[in-house]
């Protein structure tokens, strides 16, 4: 494994922070499908709303290596995106943005912080395709993503919009990293923390009707807590959790 690289972490402040489309360029060439991503050009409305987040980690002469999108709820936070420059990754620039992430998620006084991620076992020959052009892997970034301490939300998951002919996304399962180490999450902070975030993209009522149907789907008020490398039962269930 490669050494460390020194990085500075820092909360980008200013809309007019170059570090901001530096960091775009690192999300462009660090993701498979870049255009399902929030796009760049909405990072420095990003830096002015005070529960959004962007951290740039920054090497000694400034350039930005890598950096995090990330979104302040009630009771928890949401990951948008975290990336590496390709020529950094596997150098613990990733993990340097997360441990810096949870700092502020503390700071705010919230539980932990929610995402969403691509399973292997789900994506479609193309996208695989385009994930080993871009250098990168679902499985790899998964392992990353449980190292960090990220687990999976045992719970029938998808992104609202985003799928086939605009239906829904569903090769993501949706993980948690509670700051209290607990192996649960109560159901009630899922569904306010996906409504809160939902709510900017789909609108209020679209927001709430999502929300509520992600209640339905689940089993019960306190939610296991999985390994991240894993999908929930809900999928396995299906048969559509192999990694091949």
């Amino acid at each position: 494994m490669s050494s460390p690289l020194p990085v500075t972490v820092r909360r980008v402040l200013d809309p007019a922070d170059p570090a901001l489309p530096a960091f775009g360029r690192v999300q462009d060439e660090s993701y498979y499908d870049p255009d399902t991503l929030m796009p760049p050009q909405m990072f420095p409305r990003l830096v002015t709303a005070e529960r959004n987040r962007v951290l740039v980690a920054e090497d000694e002469h400034g350039q930005v290596l890598g950096g995090t999108v990330f979104h302040l709820m009630a009771g928890a936070g949401f990951t948008s995106f975290t990336g590496v420059a390709r020529q950094a990754q596997g150098r613990g620039v990733g993990w340097a943005l997360h441990a810096a992430k949870l700092e502020e998620v503390r700071a705010a006084g919230l539980a932990g912080i929610f995402a969403d991620s691509v399973y292997a076992g789900r994506q479609d020959a193309e996208d695989r395709e385009a994930e080993a052009k871009a250098g990168s892997s679902a499985v790899a970034r998964r392992a990353a993503l449980h190292a960090w301490g990220l687990r999976t939300v045992d719970i029938p998951y998808w992104q609202p919009v985003g799928g086939p002919n605009g239906g829904p996304l569903t090769d993501l399962d949706l993980l948690y990293q509670p700051l209290d180490g607990s192996d649960t999450v109560p159901l009630d902070l899922v569904t306010q923390t996906l409504q809160a975030y939902w709510k900017g993209w789909l609108g209020q009522k679209r927001a709430a009707q999502e929300a509520q149907a992600l209640a339905d789907r689940a089993d019960g008020e306190s939610l296991r807590l999985l390994p991240a490398t894993e999908t929930s039962s809900y999928w396995r269930e299906r048969g559509e959790s192999h990694d091949s």
